[in-house]
């Protein structure tokens, strides 16, 4: 009998099956590590309007990752250069209209959140991918991408030109 409340995501497995060895039994979805990619947040061309709080975008206008905290936008990534141009036209292709009521939900049936990726779990969480030193190991990361540094133990953003770190203590 399938279960929503006990689902796990692993992505990138090598078997393409959820390892035995998941970082705890806490997690709704996790990565694989050592592969040197990151996640990807998604693109908005200014802050979404309305979102839930947890929300997560990189916002091309600011060129910065926000994060929705207590209804309102928190900026979790140092300001790009202005020189940095970032190459929208993948969004806006005629041939791929967005879906603007598109949802995909791990771990129930239905929820309230607003969101392209939606993880609701009164009871897991989601594991980011780990990468050893990504501001030397992932080559031509892209705008918006999140990785956990396993060498300092920092949650690092990329937001175009530059990576942010953000301590745990912060």
């Amino acid at each position: 009998v399938f279960s929503t409340s006990q689902a796990q995501v692993y992505i990138n497995s090598q078997s393409g099956a959820v390892p035995a060895n998941l970082s705890s039994p806490s997690v709704l979805l996790e990565f694989s590590n050592n592969a040197n990619k990151g996640l990807i947040l998604p693109w908005t061309n200014g802050d979404v309007a309305n979102p839930s709080n947890g929300t997560i975008i990189f916002n091309t206008v600011s060129k910065k990752v926000k994060v929705y905290i207590n209804d309102r936008w928190v900026d979790y990534s140092n300001e790009a250069s202005t020189n940095n141009t970032i190459d929208t036209s993948l969004q806006t292709q005629s041939a791929y209209p967005e879906k603007s009521n598109a949802t995909t939900i791990i771990g129930s049936n239905a929820s309230t959140a607003k969101g392209i990726l939606v993880l609701e779990s009164s009871n897991k969480a989601m594991v980011l991918p780990k990468v050893a030193s990504p501001h030397l190991n992932i080559v031509n990361p892209a705008p918006g991408m999140m990785v956990f540094d396993t060498v300092k133990e920092l949650l690092c953003i990329y937001n175009g030109t530059q990576w942010s770190f953000i301590q745990k203590d912060q």
